[in-house]
């Protein structure tokens, strides 16, 4: 009987400690969640990917294009949830989830998902890209006991920025540009894309540029006005598997190639799930990222 119970008091023990709540900081502040969650939804490409890289199980996602290290996130088991902008709620609510994390394109719904589930915001800043992912691992590790994996994650990324700072020191500007359906504009430093400029260290090529999601509408005669010394460019057509004229294509003209960057070869054709897709917003993201531009600086 005395084996039983300390058997049976360890037991409870073990589930007092299991339930016990935990605070975690959120891009709405600090939200206090009752026990750790075993049923996730997670409507944001950037969190999936801190759940992949952490190996966290996922129970339902976003629907939609993925970059291919998360495509295996869009087969059974893993519920398929309607999409960023919007969510199934019904199949949500079926789902019953203990947590549902909205982000990025998904954070407008947040009060709508919180009706039918606990919903945490895990958007991440733009201007503070790998604060807000340093973050997000951390709570999220904490939340989930991965910690340490999410410590040694961010302590690789952060010596892969301090590699790269050194490297972009002494190659002069740079412009971001999105191309899609025949347009393109530029996003600075204030912009969805100011982790090239304000973690990696470029030097943007115009210091005020029309921030916001969709950018400044810019042209060719722009481009070789600004003359760059770098030129990074994200396809949103092919990220997304639209038609469209590809970025290559609308940049090969006379105007752009008398700048700076393509004399010298210096244009980047960013992976566009990577950019587009995820934004950048998660470890595997933004490791690829970082090997993308390092060997664009070496070559």
């Amino acid at each position: 009987m005395r084996v039983l119970f300390g058997a049976a008091l360890l037991s409870a023990v073990a589930t007092l400690t299991n339930a016990q709540d935990t605070t975690i900081e959120t891009a709405q502040g600090a939200v206090t969640l009752a026990g750790q969650p075993e049923k996730v939804v997670v409507l944001d490409l950037g969190v999936l990917d801190i759940f992949n890289t952490l190996d966290i199980p996922v129970a339902g996602v976003a629907g939609g294009p993925k970059p291919d290290y998360l495509a295996d996130y869009g087969n059974a088991p893993i519920s398929q949830l309607g999409s960023f902008f919007e969510p199934d709620i019904e199949k949500i609510n079926a789902l019953s989830p203990d947590l549902v994390i909205v982000a990025g394109r998904s954070r407008a719904k947040l009060q709508e998902v919180a009706r039918v589930a606990p919903a945490i915001d895990m958007t991440v800043e733009s201007t503070d890209l790998v604060g807000s992912l340093e973050r997000n691992m951390t709570e999220l590790g904490k939340l989930f006991g991965k910690e340490d994996r999410a410590a040694e994650a961010m302590a690789a990324l952060d010596a892969r920025f301090a590699e790269m700072r050194e490297k972009t020191a002494q190659e002069g500007t740079a412009l971001v540009l999105i191309t899609t359906g025949g347009r393109m504009s530029t996003h600075g430093a204030q912009g969805r894309f100011a982790v090239i400029f304000n973690e990696m260290g470029f030097a943007p090529a115009i210091e005020n540029v029309k921030a916001g999601t969709h950018g400044q509408p810019i042209s060719n005669e722009y481009i070789l006005e600004t003359n760059p010394d770098w030129l990074f460019v994200v396809d949103r057509d092919a990220a997304i598997g639209r038609d469209g004229q590809p970025a290559r294509q609308m940049l090969d003209n006379p105007l752009v190639h008398k700048t700076t960057a393509w004399t010298e070869g210096q244009v980047v054709f960013l992976d566009p799930a990577d950019w587009y897709l995820v934004g950048a917003a998660g470890p595997t993201a933004l490791d690829r990222a970082l090997t993308q531009i390092s060997t664009a600086l070496a070559d």
